[in-house]
């Protein structure tokens, strides 16, 4: 079964010829490790679906390091929401950490999809509804754990990631150096 419509029947309903025409909206990519798919500054004309691999969202802060600030692995969606909602510049960046192949859609299909398949009107509010709640966990974290706490939190959370993304881009999420994420990894194994 396509991983796209496994996905959508988790959270809603669609015959075999309701899903024909809601892929019909969408645009299929293969992307290479490292490649970009929007750069701060451009308008975030799309949303990403991940299929296959792992993208990633950041900023350049102040000092020119990358904050990732968002990871997408199977199953998850990424997009700058208020760039991508107003058809503005991001601030952000969206790149692939690895090999990807994901499903686009633009505001325009976007509406047109919903206008055409009202369920997925309900499949998207949910989709915004776990990110949200994400999103206020990530920050309570943020402000509640230690450094290391968070570590082992995340690493608890979501061992595959720890094998999968490379140290310095959870280094960058979490907001630690590379080399205090090893000093917090080699504590942890002693």
């Amino acid at each position: 079964m396509d991983t796209f419509k496994a996905h959508l029947n988790k959270f809603i309903t669609v015959t075999d010829e309701e899903y024909a025409s809601i892929f019909s909206f969408f645009k299929e990519m293969e992307v290479k490790k490292k490649q970009n798919l929007m750069l701060s500054g451009e308008i975030c004309r799309s949303m990403y679906f991940v299929s296959a691999g792992c993208l990633r969202k950041f900023f350049v802060n102040e000092k020119g390091t990358e904050q990732t600030t968002e990871f997408a692995i199977e199953n998850w969606w990424i997009t700058d929401t208020f760039a991508y909602e107003r058809q503005t510049k991001s601030d952000f960046s969206i790149q692939a950490v690895e090999r990807s192949a994901i499903i686009v859609i633009d505001l325009q299909q976007q509406e047109l999809l919903l206008e055409k398949h009202p369920v997925m009107e309900r499949y998207f509010r949910m989709i915004y509804q776990r990110a949200y709640a994400a999103s206020e966990r990530r920050i309570r974290y943020l402000y509640e754990m230690s450094r290391e706490e968070l570590y082992v939190h995340f690493s608890t959370l979501y061992p595959w990631f720890i094998q999968r993304i490379p140290q310095y881009l959870i280094a960058s999420f979490l907001n630690l150096t590379p080399e205090y994420l090893s000093e917090i990894r080699a504590k942890l194994r002693s």
